[in-house]
């Protein structure tokens, strides 16, 4: 059966924004993920490098530092399990950058072409069109991220000396910047405006609507956790019994490229769920938009009552 056209134009409240969420979800994820794929193919294979790096340099120090065998090789191996450390660290740091900037707009412009062709009807090359032309307001918007994260993060250790009451305010902190965040820039994208406007009308749609805004990016931001989790069980028991087979074994894990190969797979998986996870948030927040736009300023509705009007004459 042909799946239906989700209208995402509509005024929603809290629980039929969760519903129609998991009903995109269910309809696109095949397609989204091969978007994903496609755009991401070089990403990824720098991901499996950091992933290798990361993992030889650490478990090069615990196989160092437990002293295999009575055999320690001294200083100098140490140095260079850090160097592997370092420079695993620094080319995560600059993938996660560029790459979560080109998802985050890459998400956005699927759901925007899913709405202007009224479905799935759009070639991929679409999406990438989009995110490409895009690319100059998308880097100065991850540049104005800095400060307010910034700001974030000194509210999150004032917050940390009142009891009870901190955590929660900077939890409900936390859901509305991530909301006001991805709403801005979906803002930004749909409807052409520059970065400052698009951060504008996103404050005006979330402080209007605060608490169905926070409400559902928790709640969404939790089942989506879950999601991940569940679908990272099953690598989890297997990475868990070959460690657990290794220690009973006494395997030497510094030396032993299975041991480097399982590893690096399942740090390298770990990494490409996080970026995915944070596509699925930006499908929140561009529905989210729609919502509270629609209650905002009833464009749809207005449309639909003019082409009444129009055909009643």
């Amino acid at each position: 059966m042909k799946d239906k056209y989700i209208e995402l134009r509509i005024n929603r409240d809290f629980g039929d924004i969760l519903t129609t969420y998991f009903e995109f979800l269910r309809q696109n994820i095949k397609k989204f993920t091969n978007v994903f794929l496609s755009y991401n193919g070089i990403f990824l294979i720098g991901l499996l490098i950091t992933s290798y790096l990361l993992v030889s340099g650490f478990v090069g120090l615990i196989s160092e530092s437990s002293g295999m065998y009575g055999i320690s090789s001294g200083q100098s191996s140490d140095d260079t399990y850090w160097y592997y450390i370092i420079a695993g660290g620094i080319l995560f740091f600059l993938i996660f950058l560029v790459v979560g900037g080109l998802n985050f707009s890459l998400s956005s412009s699927y759901l925007i072409k899913y709405e202007e062709h009224k479905g799935m009807h759009f070639d991929k090359t679409k999406v990438w069109e989009l995110t490409k032309d895009n690319l100059g307001n998308t880097l100065l918007f991850i540049l104005l991220l800095i400060p307010i994260y910034l700001g974030f993060i000194i509210a999150s250790i004032i917050f940390a000396f009142i009891p009870l009451l901190g955590m929660f305010a900077q939890y409900i902190l936390q859901f509305f910047i991530t909301s006001w965040v991805g709403v801005s820039y979906f803002s930004m994208l749909s409807e052409n405006k520059g970065v400052t406007e698009g951060f504008g009308e996103g404050w005006n749609l979330i402080s209007k609507n605060f608490w169905r805004a926070i409400g559902v990016n928790f709640i969404l931001g939790l089942l989506n956790g879950l999601l991940f989790f569940i679908i990272l069980l099953i690598p989890m028991i297997i990475i868990g019994v070959y460690t657990f087979h290794v220690v009973e074994s006494s395997v030497d894990v510094g030396a032993s490229v299975v041991s480097t190969v399982v590893y690096t797979l399942g740090l390298c998986l770990l990494l490409i769920l996080m970026i995915y996870a944070q596509c699925l948030s930006q499908f929140v927040n561009g529905i989210l938009f729609y919502a509270l736009h629609e209650k905002t300023y009833n464009v749809n509705t207005r449309s639909k009552i003019e082409q009444i009007g129009q055909t009643d004459q």
